[in-house]
């Protein structure tokens, strides 16, 4: 496995993408990151190539095929099985070849490239009424690449089918680069395939020899799962061939797509596909919860939902529920939950029209309730069906927050079996599980058979290491019983490809390395993956080793240090949406659509130098360059259903290095920008001046390392603080009828943003509110951002200091500027020492933004719309990042509908791409407006006359003014402008 520099160079001048080959950092990065998926396993492959035209990919073949290197193909990367790592050249195929290349709507067909998303496809062809129909949990990350090498299913697969029910052709590159046209054969075309005196002729003859031998179809039909079993993906689809023509007169006509689906990249590299697609689903939906006092229940619940007209039948059990307790994200979601169910199956329900739909539902929970099946029933229609769908599409990551070393592993999570024998199924697999003292979670597809069966494994210890190899060895066993499928959809990879023999046969196994060989003489595309697997026992990505532990500036809690922390990011790629899907993580990446981007390459990255003794971690150039694009914007936190908060790994990080190598000049003044804001309030008409004249203004903005694009926020003479003083002298706050509140005059509120502290401070006044505010408190939001965390942990120690005797629930502190507000709430109690541990936790519900605390009271009856005038107002909400995450913006929307006739359309704008400083930076400046161009440019661009943009963060309203001249608002000013005269 090796090349000469000059055949790498021989490839990059007629390559269009891009190629990671050498020992430059940004190649290292990205051997780095590509060595790992969604699995267990990690292995640095030799190089990393992102092709961006089909050209491309066959000249990557030719270059292996000479090197004599394997070419692992991958899409998202989100494979369980270990599936798209290995140690040859990892081919990325994604955004770059991810067009609809045409839709034939009379035909419900469409041509795509493969590194197209599966719901970003859906989106495009919602347009036309149509749709494709296998849906992954992670279909808004999955490429249909990736979904047609496993032969993806989904949630609604007992309707919608698999990949392979809906691939027609394919265009795809065989292992010598001749491209070959897949599609459906006459009986004349398939014989003359076998006449072609080349590889595509060799296969066709082949397949030919091995499927027209009438042991061969007697074994095949002998060891080959059940054909009620819908998801069988062990191996090569041989079984699927063989029910086409010409070995079955009454089948369909031959098609070689078919075997390409589930073959894992291993026989041929797909650039182009043909597919078939449905018509939109019936619009009437609803989603029965039935909640069961066992896991066994439940199954049976299974059972009897199958005999309706259902879509999908999905499992959730106690183990999943008890991690959306206190989840940031997922909380919200289970009030529709009644109990303590040990298991939840979710059974959906559609129709066309309403009557019909609940006809249906009452028919099932009647008959549920006749047998003593469950014990609650809550069904959820509408936008409700989500909270359902969320918790039960997050099972993988939501796992993942199981404390300590002890963790669920894909494992025998893909084992199906015929949905009737599921009960007895899993009944032995618990009874194995207790022989080995191991806990597991269970989840997913029932009405398929195929339950997510996930051990808790210490893969840290040699002992985990055993139990790994045993449970997997003593299922197989058990599967051969039931003649079940040891890969439903996530694939054999190099988790279960040893085990095909055992399961299956030899004579079999021995079939699918002579259909690997016709096909791949030279052991080219993914080798290992399938047959000839390595020891699924080998490379795992976790280690009992570690980089020296220096002391660190937050407490991590139970995750105990960074490393602990990074290591919860399952690989699942949540991260890697698109902004089509919406939400705010990861918005570089949204932006770049760029592996390196992600929060999981961030991640993996830092797990593998703090897993690495012998390497520089914390002042590793590679891991700032992959850090640097990171905006803090907490998306992550609660996005990530393992919550891998890289803010706060980001700032320990840049101050773990600054100990070794310094702060940086331009950092320190960015940390400090506070202060020097206060100092130039003192001068503040000079200080305008230079930030706003041209010449002036540009050499600041060279000095500081700005974008000369960018405007520079002006400061007010006087402070909030001090006019709030002469203020309160002619307007005393202590006779106000609903008592007095705490303001916070955050640092870039009571320097920058004066007149929006003083519209604050008059509207809570006028709504029957005293105010106090608190004199000199600086949250420390600009020293954590640039990772300075020696001054933020000062600041914090002495804010909890000044404010825990002051702040309750009674008083709380109301915070203006989210990003400053929200410290209270995110960073400070993991901040401060440890004896202030309690009293910072004590401020946490007590400290909050100004349109939380005006709902709350709204709802307690205190405000009422009587304040304000009943004008028609709408108004589209852009909600902050750190808003978004921590508090969430119902209370936004709450709060700005009080008065009678505003309207709020709550805009999915994701990250506005400013993040305090780093929008400002020269280097950031670009990314910063491709990240806001997303969605909020041309959202705002297209807004309705006379609305108004609701935007809460001094940032985020920044960005807007200087991106498309316009004006932000907060919540604030909106409803101090809607009080009465």
């Amino acid at each position: 496995m090796s090349w000469s520099n000059y055949e790498v160079r021989l490839l990059k001048d007629h390559f269009e993408g891009q190629l990671f080959f050498d020992e430059s950092q940004t190649s290292q990065i990205a051997k780095r990151i590509y060595s790992t998926d969604a699995s267990v396993y990690q292995v640095k492959p030799a190089a990393v190539a992102i092709p961006s035209t089909a050209k491309d990919i066959k000249r990557l073949i030719q270059f292996a095929s000479q090197a004599k290197t394997g070419l692992i193909p991958r899409g998202a990367g989100t494979s369980l099985a270990g599936q798209v790592i290995g140690e040859g050249i990892v081919m990325e195929i994604s955004s770059a070849l991810g067009k609809v290349i045409s839709l034939n709507r009379k035909e419900k067909t469409v041509w795509i490239e493969p590194g197209i998303v599966r719901d970003d496809l859906n989106k495009h062809l919602a347009t036309a009424d149509l749709f494709f129909g296998p849906e992954t949990s992670t279909a808004n990350r999955a490429l249909l690449g990736g979904m047609l090498g496993n032969n993806s299913c989904g949630l609604h697969s007992i309707v919608w089918g698999s990949v392979r029910d809906h691939i027609l052709e394919t265009r795809a590159f065989l292992s010598d680069g001749t491209e070959i046209h897949t599609h459906p054969l006459t009986r004349e075309e398939f014989y003359h395939k076998t006449t072609l005196q080349n590889l595509e002729g060799k296969i066709y003859r082949e397949i030919h020899r091995m499927l027209n031998n009438p042991e061969i179809q007697t074994l095949i039909q002998e060891k080959f799962p059940k054909k009620s079993i819908k998801r069988r993906n062990t191996g090569y689809a041989l079984d699927a061939l063989l029910e086409m023509q010409p070995f079955n007169p009454d089948g369909e006509p031959f098609n070689l797509s078919k075997l390409m689906a589930g073959s894992e990249g291993t026989l041929a590299v797909v650039h182009a596909m043909k597919l078939n697609l449905l018509d939109l689903p019936e619009p009437e939906v609803a989603l029965v919860c039935i909640h069961c006092q066992s896991l066994q229940e439940s199954l049976q619940v299974n059972i009897e939902a199958l005999k309706h007209p259902i879509l999908a039948s999905e499992l959730v059990d106690d183990y999943i529920l008890s991690f959306t307790e206190g989840h940031p994200n997922f909380e919200k979601d289970r009030d529709f939950m009644e109990g303590n169910p040990a298991a939840i199956l979710m059974v959906e329900f559609r129709s066309t029209d309403r009557a019909t739909l609940e006809d249906q539902v009452s028919a099932f929970i009647t008959q549920l309730k006749s047998q003593n099946l469950g014990y609650a029933y809550p069904t959820l229609f509408g936008q409700e069906i989500a909270k359902g769908w969320d918790i039960r599409k997050a099972g993988l990551g939501l796992i993942r927050n199981l404390e300590g070393d002890t963790q669920p592993v894909n494992l025998i999570e893909d084992c199906a079996v015929d949905p009737l024998d599921l009960p007895a199924y899993v009944a032995e697999i618990q009874a194995l599980l207790a022989k080995y003292d191991t806990n597991a979670a269970y989840y997913a597809h029932a009405g398929a058979g195929e339950l997510h069966i996930e051990p808790f494994i210490n893969l840290k210890s040699t002992e985990g290491v055993a139990i790994f190899r045993h449970l997997l060895t003593e299922t197989v066993e058990i599967l051969k019983k039931y003649k079940g499928s040891l890969s439903g959809e996530h694939g054999d990879g190099r988790l279960r490809g040893e085990f095909i023999p055992t399961l299956m046969g030899k004579e079999v196994y021995s079939l699918f390395k002579e259909i690997k060989h016709v096909f791949d003489p030279q052991n080219l595309f993914n080798p290992g993956k399938i047959t000839d697997s390595p020891p699924m026992d080998t490379a795992f990505r976790f280690t009992d080793k570690k980089a020296a532990e220096p002391t660190y500036f937050f407490d991590y809690g139970v995750w105990k240090n960074p490393l602990g922390l990074a290591e919860k990011c399952s690989g699942s790629g949540d991260c890697k949406k698109t902004a089509l899907s919406g939400g705010t993580m990861c918005p570089s990446y949204m932006a770049s659509l760029q592996e390196k981007d992600s929060t999981r390459a961030r991640a993996n990255m830092l797990r593998q130098l703090l897993s690495s003794p012998k390497e520089e971690t914390f002042s590793n150039p590679a891991l700032h360059e992959i850090l640097d694009l990171c905006l803090s914007c907490k998306g992550c936190q609660t996005e990530c259903p393992s919550g891998v908060d890289m803010g706060k790994l980001k700032a320990e990080t840049l101050q773990q290095s600054y100990l070794k190598n310094g702060v940086p000049l331009r950092t320190k003044l960015i940390g400090h920008f506070p202060t020097l804001q206060r100092y130039a309030s003192y001068v503040a008409p000079l200080y305008n001046f230079m930030v706003e004249f041209p010449l002036t203004s540009s050499l600041v903005k060279l000095a500081m390392g700005f974008s000369i694009e960018r405007s520079l926020p002006t400061v007010q003479f006087t402070s909030l603080e001090k006019w709030f003083e002469r203020y309160a002298q002619k307007n005393p706050q202590d006779a106000y009828e609903n008592g007095f509140v705490y303001l916070l005059a955050d640092e870039f509120t009571n320097h920058n943003e004066v007149p929006l502290g003083q519209k604050t401070v008059k509207l809570l006044n006028q709504l029957g509110y005293g105010v106090q505010i608190p004199k000199g408190i600086v949250t420390g939001r600009s020293f954590i951002s640039k990772g300075m965390l020696i001054e933020a942990k000062a600041l914090a120690n002495a804010n909890v200091d000044q404010l825990a005797d002051l702040i309750s629930s009674d008083q709380p502190l109301i915070g203006i500027e989210p990003s400053a507000l929200l410290t209270f709430r995110d960073e400070i109690p993991s901040l401060v020492d440890a004896d202030k541990r309690e009293q910072a936790e004590q401020l946490k519900p007590n400290c909050l933004l100004i349109d939380e605390f005006i709902a709350r009271e709204f709802k307690a009856g205190k405000i009422t719309s009587d304040s304000f005038h009943g004008k028609q107002q709408k108004i589209l909400l852009h909600g902050h990042c750190h808003q978004k995450s921590i508090a969430g913006l119902t209370s936004t929307r709450i709060a700005l509908t009080i008065p009678s006739q505003y309207e709020v359309e709550l805009l999915p704008t994701g990250c506005c791409g400013m993040a305090g400083s780093f929008g400002y930076e020269k280097k950031h400046y670009k990314i910063s407006q491709q990240i806001a161009n997303l969605v909020l440019f041309p959202r705002l661009l297209n807004k309705p006359i006379k609305s108004i943009i609701a935007s809460n963060g001094t940032s985020c309203r920044h960005q807007i003014k200087d991106g498309i001249e316009q004006t932000g608002l907060h919540t604030a000013e909106i409803l101090y402008n809607a009080l009465k005269d």
